[in-house]
């Protein structure tokens, strides 16, 4: 199967799970994850109608996006360093893994420096497991309290990741994506901020994502295939 003919099966997907869940398929953003995949196969998938794509590392974008042809938005979709904030606000149009204050602050600081705005979503640890990075649900209110202070940040939303076991059984994200669903109500009403974005929902569930509320879910696998081993 191509990057094409995979696209095209998972628009079915997306449109079935937008059926169900009365949705328009255009309230959904598709960010295709490239981690590991190579420039001429993200420029494919460009030309085969992606226009968002997200990657892993800071360091994995700087050594690819200069050879991508093709025009997308940039999302950084993997946990980030302070080290590597100057960094990643050259590369990238937004940064989905914001999981702290410290990191925000570090963000807002390279951003004066380069006078530049960005795009930046609150990653937040639904699924309470060690191995996941954001920041606790009890404290999303209090970050997005200060985050907003920041004149640099966009914030346009909440991002989380399903439980490990959602690879082989998709419901058990749905309690996850529940949780950031509620968690972005709370924020609306707390701050009477629209919070645009729900980023929730990969390969394995994001049609759980979307009958869950998520605007945006980041896809590899199903539009690239069985991932490249580094």
């Amino acid at each position: 199967m191509s990057i094409t003919d995979n696209l095209v099966a998972l628009e079915q997907r997306i449109g079935s799970a937008c059926t169900r869940a009365g949705r328009n398929r255009s309230e959904i953003t598709l960010v295709a994850v490239t981690k590991t995949r190579t420039a001429a196969e993200i420029d494919e998938a460009i030309k085969a109608g992606i226009t968002q794509v997200g990657e892993n590392r800071v360091q994995e974008a700087a050594a690819k996006k200069p050879q991508v042809a093709g025009k997308a938005a940039w999302h950084l979709v993997g946990s980030l360093q302070t080290n590597k904030a100057r960094k990643a606000i050259e590369l990238f149009d937004s940064i989905q893994s914001v999981d702290s204050l410290h990191l925000a602050e570090e963000l807002q600081r390279r951003c004066q420096q380069l006078d530049r705005r960005i795009s930046a979503l609150i990653e937040v640890n639904t699924s309470a497991e060690a191995s996941k990075h954001g920041v606790q649900p009890a404290a999303v209110l209090d970050l997005v309290s200060e985050v907003l202070k920041l004149d640099r940040l966009n914030l346009a939303g909440l991002m989380t990741i399903g439980p490990g076991l959602a690879v082989d059984d998709p419901e058990a994200s749905r309690p996850c994506f529940k949780m950031l669903c509620a968690l972005a109500e709370d924020c609306r009403q707390r701050f009477s901020v629209p919070l645009l974005h729900l980023s929730m929902g990969m390969s394995s569930d994001f049609e759980v994502g979307i009958e869950e509320g998520a605007t945006m879910i980041r896809v590899g696998t199903a539009i690239f295939g069985a991932r490249n081993q580094h």
